[in-house]
């Protein structure tokens, strides 16, 4: 099948809007990070791009038509070369709402398990070594929390996709502007239904909440237990 569209946007450009869009305008299976997160072999696939493994694109898009969103979206060239027909749709917003929403839900959740997590757990581990390798490291060179480098680094990548792709495949798209442009440009009729407006922060707030949670209650038992085996062991 191949992907049709690339969205080469960040994660909090209007990424999951953009995702809800293109499904309704019939690019079945959207490809976005919550996929990643949601399917075992998404994450192993992308953990090995992330660490620098050889990428089967094909495999990895297998029954999708589009991406948006990290990862893919670090891997926009990448993904040009592979699939050479598709046409490439770049989100962007203010860069000043940008980083602030950035901080606050996706790099937040990323800071959200303990050290100890991330070095003794498996799972978390290697979703920690993906994100990193395929975003935080890969795109923004491990300074993400300099505020004013981040927001450099992102006004840059919009300036380096317009040099990368050609004008009459490249769309430089907000959300704000509803379906009329981004209709025209993948030559679909425009629906007679709102553009989508998905506001997911929410969502964000409570996974961090509940990870911090979890984590929290993790660390107590592993305390008492060790705790119970001291008093054992000299009782």
């Amino acid at each position: 099948m191949g992907l049709k569209v690339i969205g080469s946007g960040f994660g909090r450009t209007g990424t999951m809007s953009m995702k809800v869009a293109l499904e309704q305008l019939g690019y079945i299976k959207t490809h976005h990070m919550e996929y990643v997160l949601k399917n075992a072999d998404q994450r192993a696939w992308w953990h090995d791009v992330a660490t620098g493994g050889t990428p089967d694109w094909e495999t990895i898009f297998d029954g999708y038509q589009a991406s948006v969103d990290f990862p893919s979206a670090s891997y926009y060239k990448e993904l040009l070369a592979a699939f050479p027909d598709a046409k490439v749709v770049h989100t962007v917003r203010d860069a000043d709402r940008w980083y602030k929403s950035a901080s606050e839900t996706i790099y937040a959740m990323g800071q959200a398990s303990p050290a100890w997590a991330q070095k003794f757990i498996p799972f978390v581990r290697k979703n920690k070594e993906m994100v990193n390798g395929a975003v935080w490291n890969r795109v923004f060179h491990g300074r993400f929390e300099d505020e004013a480098y981040a927001k450099q680094v992102f006004r840059d990548y919009t300036e380096q996709v317009k040099a990368d792709i050609p004008a009459d495949r490249l769309l430089i798209f907000e959300v704000k502007d509803g379906w009329e442009p981004l209709c025209a440009f993948l030559g679909k009729e425009v629906p007679d239904t709102d553009f989508p407006h998905v506001n997911d922060s929410a969502s964000f707030r409570k996974m961090i909440r509940n990870i911090k949670l979890f984590f929290g209650a993790v660390h107590v038992l592993l305390a008492a237990g060790v705790v119970g085996l001291v008093w054992w062991l000299v009782s």
